[in-house]
């Protein structure tokens, strides 16, 4: 991806029934499985929904937003 940062646009506490097949392939996986699978940290009792985008070095210097993201994760 080049020289780059990544700015968080939100973390949200969300659960199970939020985790939904649209929401895993949107965050770039094959599905709730998938998501789940890599999602998970430490015992697992907390789920948030992270939104974030990379902002290029040249970017972030002319305050330009680029590739919007999200990640979902479980504490």
């Amino acid at each position: 991806m080049g020289d780059g940062s990544i700015e968080v646009d939100s973390i949200e506490p969300i659960g199970f029934p939020d985790i939904t097949p649209e929401l895993a392939r949107e965050s770039g996986f094959l599905g709730v499985l998938d998501l789940l699978k890599v999602a998970k940290h430490g015992k697992g009792e907390n789920i948030y929904l992270i939104r974030f985008h990379y902002l290029r070095f040249r970017a972030k210097r002319a305050g330009r937003r680029e590739s919007p993201h999200r990640r979902v994760i479980k504490t």
